[in-house]
């Protein structure tokens, strides 16, 4: 499906990032100081026995403390890379370094690297919780267009990292570095401010608190959250972003419009402001060629997956679009791993009731809303 060519007349270049910590729940990073951070950062370092951490680095492992501050200054206390301590807010010591870098403001484009996570830091929610910080920083903060993740094409738990924190696959620069002595493949990954909105909820969920049990267990899986397709029978759907506004919202109109007729009022789905759908909601497209077929938007919810609206364009009502949306939606919600889909419907759209509950959805409830009665449905997921 072809986009609408951005319109940049207004652009103006951005600022740098500034020297000032960014603090979450679990980290807090700091401009690196190599008299505050040094020592802590080697010691976290040394319980990496094998020296695996410096395997696709330019630089290390280092002999002693000496060798380490001396790395630190010549290369970690410019502002570009601008380098970060990633403090653990329970001990109050840095477990590893993260920097912004190849910034160039006049385009908006800024890049994320150097991320050295000691074996107190790998494999934690406070590891995740420092990228959603510096994404912040470089999104909400500063409003760049363009975050770029790359590394060793041969480094995959890198790649994997990448995928999982929302960035998309663009392709490999090959032979592009020389690196102790090696040939790199460069693997380049990418976010955009339109990608930003979805991919921000995704973070958000998965480091919410009530998303981790007691043994530190996960409902959701940030990789899941971040999936970029969703496969429904022979359709693939594609995650939307905020370029493809414009389509969406003229779908929704195209798609509710008899339902406006048959309610007498304006249908829910017309009433919202979709740049916070976005923000809010996960937005999918179902694309056959060039033209936009249609649009789900879901909610998850801790114990069910909230099916906000099924769109479908006018030309392919009655031709199965509808129903591969709702498998969609089941698809979703399996993946999610969450037992139940609900939704509602409005209470005059008769057509709309008989063909959920030939879908295997049961009444739940009919609501009187100031305007209109509304049909609560849910299902059951086998």
């Amino acid at each position: 499906m072809s986009r609408k060519p951005e319109d940049l007349s207004g652009w103006t270049g951005r600022p740098r990032p500034p020297r000032e910590p960014m603090e979450g729940r679990l980290v807090r990073l700091e401009p690196f100081d190599a008299d505050a951070h040094a020592r802590d950062l080697f010691e976290a370092y040394r319980l990496d026995a094998d020296g695996t951490l410096w395997t696709y680095l330019p630089y290390g492992p280092f002999a002693d403390l000496d060798a380490y501050r001396a790395h630190a200054r010549t290369v970690m206390t410019s502002d570009d890379p601008l380098f970060h301590s990633i403090i653990d807010l329970s001990t109050g010591k840095a477990a590893g370094v993260a920097s912004l870098m190849r910034i160039v403001p006049e385009h908006g484009v800024i890049e994320t690297g150097h991320i050295c996570y000691s074996p107190l830091l790998q494999r934690t929610v406070g590891a995740t919780e420092a990228m959603y910080l510096l994404a912040c920083r470089v999104f909400d903060d500063l409003g760049y267009r363009r975050y770029e993740w790359k590394c060793d094409n041969g480094n995959a738990p890198s790649r994997r990292a990448a995928a999982r924190l929302g960035f998309r696959f663009e392709g490999v620069f090959r032979k592009h570095l020389v690196v102790k002595g090696r040939n790199r493949d460069t693997a380049w990954f990418s976010i955009t401010d339109d990608e930003w909105p979805s991919v921000k909820a995704a973070y958000r969920r998965f480091l919410d608190g009530g998303n981790f049990g007691i043994d530190g267990s996960q409902q959701w899986r940030l990789s899941t959250l971040n999936a970029a397709s969703l496969q429904s029978g022979v359709h693939a759907l594609r995650r939307a972003d905020l370029a493809d506004l414009d389509a969406v919202e003229a779908l929704q109109q195209a798609a509710y419009a008899g339902n406006g007729q048959i309610l007498g009022v304006t249908p829910i789905p017309l009433q919202w402001d979709y740049r916070a759908v976005f923000a809010d909601a996960e937005v999918w497209l179902l694309e056959e060629g060039e033209d936009l077929a249609g649009v789900l938007i879901v909610t998850p919810h801790r114990d069910h997956l909230y099916v906000d609206s099924i769109g479908v364009a006018p030309d392919r009502m009655g031709k199965g679009a509808g129903n591969a949306l709702l498998s969609a939606a089941e698809s979703r919600a399996r993946s999610l791993e969450l037992p139940e889909l609900r939704l509602i419907t409005g209470e005059k759209l008769v057509s709309n009731v008989d063909w959920y509950r030939r879908k295997g959805f049961g009444i739940a409830e009919i609501e009187a809303m100031p305007d209109r009665r509304a049909v609560h449905l849910s299902k059951r997921l086998g």
